[in-house]
């Protein structure tokens, strides 16, 4: 198996078309026609995941977000972004990255995350026009109603977020729960026009709280507790596809953000 075998499963996961226009998903360095020799899989494509990926006997890192998004004038090392090309270059491990186009996609990023809460008849919150399954953020029902602040620690635990940051709680149970994995305020237009009660996502300023104007919840977990989960999604589909090589999660925890 070569590296393009696992682009052409990963382009059928989710197909580069539904990227967003500033995205920069796809094959990031190396030649797509080596053999396959392992993968891992990552949130952040790191120096520090490759190094972990080539300590295991990994050759490609399909990594959720992608190392490179911009065009790069030097490649001296001076930034984690050169240190990171040079690393992947330097002991040929390929970098893919499967990013908006694998939020757009009904059974990617937002799927997994309702699938961790337990929420069902999900649906695309902001759906492409003409495409009911391709879109932004996902929107479903918890199983049973909840009080707002038990709801609000049910989500801490199953996301495993270090903090929630909350607008005001209704006095009345909740049910529907909007949700956008990464950076997802714009979304919340679309969650309140929905019925939404709650809206999870992250990365909200503090002056965007605001717009709550107490019609919905908002609830910020943080970027990478948002999409952690991405990495379970991608090691389980490629290891269904994939039975001759080792398919691993790297053991470095990406975050940058760190809580008292």
């Amino acid at each position: 198996m070569t590296r393009q075998d696992v682009i052409q499963a990963l382009e059928a996961l989710a197909n580069p078309q539904y990227q967003e226009s500033y995205d920069n998903s796809g094959l990031i360095t190396c030649d797509p026609n080596t053999e396959v020799t392992g993968i891992m899989v990552s949130l952040d494509a790191t120096e520090e995941v490759i190094l972990d990926a080539k300590e295991k006997g990994c050759n490609m890192l399909v990594s959720h977000h992608p190392i490179v998004f911009s065009g790069l004038k030097s490649i001296t090392g001076k930034t984690y972004i050169e240190r990171a090309v040079l690393a992947s270059i330097k002991h040929d491990i390929a970098l893919y990255a499967i990013h908006t186009n694998l939020d757009n996609v009904a059974h990617g990023v937002n799927a997994r995350i309702s699938q961790q809460l337990g929420l069902k008849n999900t649906r695309i919150l902001s759906p492409k026009k003409d495409e009911d399954n391709i879109g932004s953020g996902m929107i479903g029902t918890l199983q049973k109603p909840m009080q707002p602040l038990a709801f609000l620690k049910f989500l801490k635990e199953k996301m495993q977020a270090g903090v929630v940051r909350y607008t005001r709680l209704p006095d009345q149970e909740i049910k529907t729960i909007a949700v956008c994995g990464g950076s997802g305020s714009f979304l919340l237009a679309d969650a309140i026009a929905a019925k939404a009660d709650v809206f999870v996502t992250a990365d909200y300023k503090y002056h965007q709280f605001f717009d709550a104007e107490n019609r919905i919840i908002i609830a910020d977990i943080g970027h990478f507790e948002s999409e952690q989960y991405t990495i379970d999604l991608l090691q389980h589909y490629l290891s269904d596809k994939f039975s001759t090589f080792a398919v691993l999660k790297t053991a470095v925890v990406t975050n940058p953000v760190s809580y008292l």
